[in-house]
């Protein structure tokens, strides 16, 4: 099994350009409101919403490796590579990459309402209520944790060997049902990518090796030909 040749892996690295995008667009919406008398508690509350209260969720159900937020595999239609990722995926790691994320978002929910001034002739949401722009905020920063949990399961499954993985148990759909958290419309259904091993790879070179000098022995053949003709 070579883990290279799940599409939805590298889907998932999509979040490294959408992470700054969402952020920005974050910015954008808090710019559209001027900070109540208690910016730092209301800062607080939006990141507990936002970010603290999906953490939790997803300390108990790291995010599935087949869904993609919107959409995702059919938990009942995935192949046994399918059901393999979900047994390779490591909870102890998401979890504490996603620990860093919430940790880290606070204090960068933090700075960019303070600055979020800066880009108020640009906001989308000019003079509107600051509960309107913390309540559009919350999502927002949902999102941006969630993408960072998948990115990081993306990035150590796609880093990972295939050789040891082949005798791996895979986990049973009732199991990821249970212990992942699965969200998005059932409606994906991608083909797997055809990667070239390294064995196949070092065969083809051997191969063309091998042709050389059966060519050079027709050339000589024909140029002792040409000579008796002559």
């Amino acid at each position: 099994m070579n883990t290279r040749s799940e599409p939805l892996l590298w889907l998932q690295l999509v979040a490294l350009g959408a992470i700054p995008l969402e952020l920005l667009g974050l910015l954008l919406l808090l710019a559209g409101a001027d900070p109540g008398p208690l910016p730092g508690l209301e800062r607080l509350l939006a990141w507990a919403i936002g970010v603290l209260g999906p953490a939790i969720l997803l300390w108990q159900r790291p995010a599935d490796v087949c869904s993609l937020l919107l959409v995702q595999v059919p938990v009942r239609g995935r192949s046994e590579a399918q059901l393999q990722l979900a047994a390779l995926q490591s909870p102890l790691p998401a979890r504490l990459a996603m620990l860093l994320g919430a940790a880290a978002l606070l204090p960068l929910f933090w700075w960019l309402d303070q600055h979020a001034a800066l880009a108020a002739p640009l906001s989308p949401l000019t003079a509107s209520p600051r509960f309107v722009a913390l309540l559009l905020a919350c999502p927002l920063l949902a999102l941006v944790l969630w993408q960072v949990q998948e990115l990081v399961q993306a990035i150590a499954l796609l880093s990972r060997k295939p050789d040891p993985l082949a005798s791996y148990p895979p986990m049973t759909r009732a199991e990821v049902d249970s212990q992942r958290l699965c969200l998005g419309l059932p409606l994906l259904l991608l083909e797997p990518l055809q990667v070239a091993s390294g064995a196949s790879a070092a065969g083809s070179a051997a191969g063309s090796v091998a042709i050389q000098p059966e060519e050079a022995a027709e050339q000589a053949e024909g140029t002792d030909l040409d000579q008796e003709i002559g």
